[in-house]
């Protein structure tokens, strides 16, 4: 995942990629970007199945390699239509990969280190989020292609990693195809608690996948701040996150329910938005909001996994998985063109207010789940 994550650099410059490199408006990067969000719910959907009835390690191996490669072709494609294509394409295989390195964490973890094996994976995530950021921001200000080279060989390196490291050869622990599990007696897909959760993540991840796409573009373009800033502010939010989140969820896990440390987390992410009307200044406060989005990413995203984890069982762990990514799929498709949308007809200024909407919405809504299942969890 760290060798992965280090080359994640396309996706957090794609709109000023489309924008800036190749000259299309906001909305159309919005759009593109979307298409990403509809590629990644289908590759979730399948993703889970498939990890489901052929098991989570083949399934990661595949979606690394045809990811890495499509990531390459999607460089060197300039006409829309093209992009559009490539970009659904990518983001299906690409995205087939959580459901199982989900599943993957699990069946490596005990039930007691669960959390803090989910915070360890976001550890290597952020640790390669901060080198990628900071060293994509840099390469972005030369080339923009070059983004899509990197992000592709990182993504066929980690897969070969991942076969001389965890192969079922190699390794025990690996399994060589998936058990064979009695069907389970609840679906994930009706478990309506479970449900609601997944709505109310995906207002929450509408909100968060915002610093991905339409911030950056007001980084740029309302703030000044250039494209190598951009780079370290993102780099910001992954060192804070190595450094501080494991510390912190080893410290919390267990003393408040996990909708509690949720809904404070949700509520930041919210404020981090609305700050950019509150105060004055541009790189300052930027970095500000980031420190805020970041306190609420360690309280908020950690415990998530925990949540989806703790109702799942062995034999229904890729739906689970799947819906959870979904979710945030499904954000990916709403956020970046009607958050662009909104930038343009209306400006940053009412976009921010709505994100802090959308934030205040989710968090009453996990008060309300949080009544629901006090009863039932821990």
């Amino acid at each position: 995942m760290l060798i992965n994550r280090m080359g994640t650099m396309v996706l957090p410059f794609m709109t000023l990629y489309l924008t800036r490199s190749l000259h299309y408006s906001v909305a159309t990067a919005g759009m593109v970007v979307s298409l990403w969000g509809v590629g990644s719910i289908c590759g979730a959907f399948l993703g889970g199945k498939f990890t489901d009835k052929f098991g989570f390690y083949y399934l990661q191996i595949i979606a690394l390699i045809g990811g890495g490669l499509l990531f390459i072709l999607l460089g060197q494609m300039h006409h829309l239509t093209t992009i559009c294509i490539t970009t659904f394409v990518l983001s299906l295989v690409n995205e087939s990969f959580r459901p199982a390195n989900s599943a993957a964490i699990a069946h490596y973890s005990k039930v007691e280190n669960r959390t803090r094996s989910y915070s360890l994976n976001r550890l290597a995530i952020n640790l390669g989020w901060a080198a990628g950021g900071a060293l994509g921001g840099f390469i972005a200000s030369k080339s923009y292609t070059a983004l899509f080279w990197i992000d592709g060989l990182t993504n066929i390196l980690a897969a070969t990693m991942l076969w001389l490291k965890l192969a079922p050869s190699k390794n025990a622990a690996t399994l060589k195809k998936p058990q064979e599990h009695p069907k389970p007696a609840t679906s994930a897909y009706r478990d309506k608690l479970y449900l609601v959760f997944i709505v109310l993540t995906t207002l929450f991840a509408y909100s968060f996948f915002q610093s991905f796409t339409t911030l950056p573009v007001y980084f740029r373009n309302k703030l000044q701040i250039t494209e190598t800033q951009i780079g370290l502010i993102m780099a910001m939010n992954g060192i804070l996150i190595a450094l501080f989140e494991m510390v912190i969820v080893h410290n919390l896990e267990g003393r408040l329910h996990i909708l509690k440390y949720i809904s404070v987390g949700v509520t930041l992410t919210g404020i981090s938005f609305m700050i950019f009307n509150l105060l004055p200044g541009a790189f300052a406060v930027a970095v500000i909001s980031e420190i805020v989005i970041t306190i609420g990413e360690v309280l908020s995203m950690p415990f998530m996994n925990s949540f989806w984890i703790s109702r799942s069982s062995e034999s229904n762990r890729g739906q689970y998985a799947a819906l959870y990514s979904m979710c945030w799929s499904a954000a990916q498709v709403l956020g970046p063109s009607s958050g662009s949308l909104i930038a343009e007809e209306w400006g940053f200024h009412t976009l921010w207010w709505f994100i802090g909407g959308i934030c205040l919405l989710a968090t009453l809504g996990y008060i309300w789940l949080y009544k629901k299942v006090r009863p039932a969890t821990t």
